[in-house]
Formats: structure tokens, C-alpha cells, sequence
């Protein structure tokens, strides 16, 4: 693929916020081939994943140029990098999760900052790679930098939402990293609770029934800590369940938190978000690509496995909405991904 100033290339995108079943929801478009700032890379994608973040954008979010591209995880290959990127080159195969603020992965080349990438690991298809990025970035931020979690580490952690693509990389990120620490996951499914077990989860709950009791049994001196994705009416259980001093790492969007009930067992709260480093262009903007490439290494070593579950071969309006359809229905276990067919990346 030879690129000039006037060239364009395929995307799919949304031209009005609404449901799945929407024409406009799902729209493929040619649009002007981006060009990499100082600190980018220009980047062949080859696969993508589907997030509950791009169900949330396409239908709350009016895009506000008419036409937004979603995707936020990617694996492709580089094909161009900016005056002043120092760690990556081209034909370079990576991997990454992109920024809130930029345009997305849904397309045929897309810009990315240099410091939230990592080359994918290698053993990998990039399928499978693109899978990782979001959720293994939202898990690791949430386990190291909110609970502080380290090698040394001894407890009692609980996954609510353990079949899901963040909770599938919780499970792996404790069992590979943090070895004293226990993992409960729910799952409300036999099929789900046969992947987390198969994951690494220690025990597992269901979060249908009575999680207070179930718990008991599992963990009769209490939880250390809660990963959640799901605390909608949830807090009360929560604070039962916890020891004292215990913490809680939220990802979802819950309409409220009660946090005055945190108070008697001096609980903490914590709220994770893997888009706000870069949203904020945070110092450590780098940390993220060096935990990427930890990731990288772990997968490399077979402690980390794909999450990837069903794969869609082809980067298409139709595939898109099939993805998102499937995301929405919130009974998918690990991530939907979409791949485009086997072939050479475009070069310059």
C-alpha cells in the first residue's frame, strides 16, 4: 500500500449514537490515511477486539465530526514511525489497547503513542494478542497499582465477573505473579465456571445465589480484596464479605456509592480506568507499554493464554455489529475479536 498525502482507507465507524440494530450504528467508510506525530506509530492493524467501553461509546456518544471509528484494542505490524519514536521500527509486530481521545482500531491503519505499545508476544496469532491489551492493562493497573498488590503479597482476592476479558485477566495476572493470594471468581454458569477454574481461580461462587453464605464456605475469615465489574447494588455484600481494612477496585459505572458504609470497617475504595493515563497524558504515560510487554513475557512463557473466544474473520460493518451484539448480550466468556484474513501487511 503506497501512501500519499491524498490517500484514503477503509474504516468502520458510527455516524449517530444508538442501538446495534441501527444502520447508522455500523458504517464503513473510505477515510484520509493517517499520518504519525513525533511520538507515534503508524501501525497495519490485523486484528481487533470488542470491548463493553466501545458498546458504551457507540451508544451513548454522538460522534462529533459525524463519523467516529471505535476499537480500542489492536495488534498489527508498523509501517511508519514519528521523528522522535525511539523504541520501535518498522516491521515491528505489536500489540496495545489505544486512547479514549484518538481514533480508533476499526480501521485499516490507525496512529498510536509509541509508550502504550508493546511488541505482541510472538507465540502468538494476532488474533490472539488482540484479545490482551484493555483488559490486561485495566487488570494489572487495578492489582498493582490500586491494591498494590506484590510478590509477597497473602490474602484473599474476589473476582466478581470472572468469565468476563477482565476478569479471565485477573485470574492469570494473580496466579502468574502474585502466588499467596487466593482467588475466588463468580460465575453463574457451568460454562463460565469451568473457564475461570481452567484460568487458575481457586474456588468459584455463583453470583446468582447467596454470595454471603457462598463465601462463608470459601473464605470463612473474609476477603482481603474485590475486583469488580458489576457493583450495581452491590456495596452491602461487599462490606459484609470484607475483612477489615479490606479494598475494592471498581471498573463499571455504577449510578451510586454509598461510601459512608466503607467507614466502619475502614474500607477502601478504588476506581480503575486504563484510558485516564493517556486521557491526562500522565508522567507515566510509559507504564503502560512496560506492562504490556510483562504481559508479553508471561505469555511467552505459557502463564498468560488468550482470552480470545470467537474469532470473525474480517474487519466488517456486519462483523461489527455481530461483535458488538454479542458483547451486549453479556453472556460472551473472554473476548470477541476480529481478524482480518491471512495475508501480507500493507507497507510504505
Amino acid at each position: 500500500m503506497v501512501m500519499t498525502s491524498e490517500a484514503h482507507i477503509h474504516a468502520v465507524g458510527y455516524t449517530a449514537a444508538g442501538p446495534v440494530s441501527d444502520a447508522r450504528s455500523f458504517v464503513s467508510a473510505a477515510i484520509p490515511a493517517p499520518s504519525p506525530g513525533p511520538r507515534d506509530l503508524l501501525v497495519a492493524v490485523r486484528a481487533t477486539s470488542v470491548n463493553p467501553v466501545d458498546v458504551k461509546v457507540r451508544a451513548r456518544t454522538p460522534p462529533s465530526h459525524g463519523f467516529r471509528v471505535l476499537g480500542f484494542d489492536a495488534a498489527g505490524v508498523v509501517i511508519g514511525v514519528g521523528s522522535a519514536v525511539a523504541g520501535f521500527a518498522v516491521g515491528d509486530e505489536v500489540y496495545y489497547a489505544g486512547a479514549l481521545d484518538r481514533p480508533g482500531s476499526n480501521a485499516d491503519l490507525q496512529v498510536v503513542d509509541e509508550r502504550i505499545v508493546a511488541r505482541k508476544p510472538s507465540a502468538f496469532s494476532f488474533a490472539d494478542a488482540a484479545a490482551l491489551p484493555l483488559t490486561a492493562l485495566t487488570a494489572y493497573e487495578g492489582l498493582a497499582d490500586k491494591l498494590q498488590l506484590t510478590e509477597s503479597s497473602e490474602g484473599t482476592l474476589l473476582m466478581v465477573g470472572g468469565a468476563g476479558g477482565v476478569g479471565s485477566m485477573v485470574i492469570q495476572l494473580v496466579r502468574s505473579l502474585y502466588p499467596g493470594v487466593h482467588v475466588i471468581a463468580t460465575a453463574s454458569r457451568r460454562e463460565s465456571a469451568t473457564w475461570v477454574r481452567d484460568l487458575g481461580a481457586h474456588d468459584v461462587v455463583d453470583h446468582h445465589g447467596d454470595v454471603v453464605a457462598q463465601l462463608a464456605q470459601a473464605a470463612p475469615e473474609g476477603v482481603d480484596w474485590i475486583f469488580t465489574t458489576n457493583s450495581h447494588g452491590q456495596l452491602p455484600t461487599y462490606v459484609s464479605v470484607l475483612k477489615p481494612f479490606g479494598q475494592i477496585v471498581a471498573i463499571d459505572d455504577p449510578s451510586h456509592v454509598d461510601v459512608v458504609s466503607l467507614k466502619p470497617k475502614a474500607l477502601t475504595w478504588h476506581w480503575e480506568f486504563m484510558f485516564a493515563r493517556s486521557l491526562h497524558q500522565a508522567a507515566d504515560l510509559d507504564r503502560q507499554g512496560a506492562m504490556l510487554a510483562r504481559v508479553a513475557e508471561l505469555a511467552e512463557s505459557g502463564r498468560i493464554r488468550t482470552t480470545a473466544t470467537t474469532v470473525l474473520v474480517g474487519r466488517t460493518a456486519d462483523n461489527l455489529r455481530e461483535a458488538h451484539r454479542l458483547v451486549e448480550s453479556g453472556s460472551v466468556i473472554g473476548k470477541v475479536v476480529l481478524a482480518d484474513p491471512a495475508g501480507p501487511a500493507p507497507t510504505l
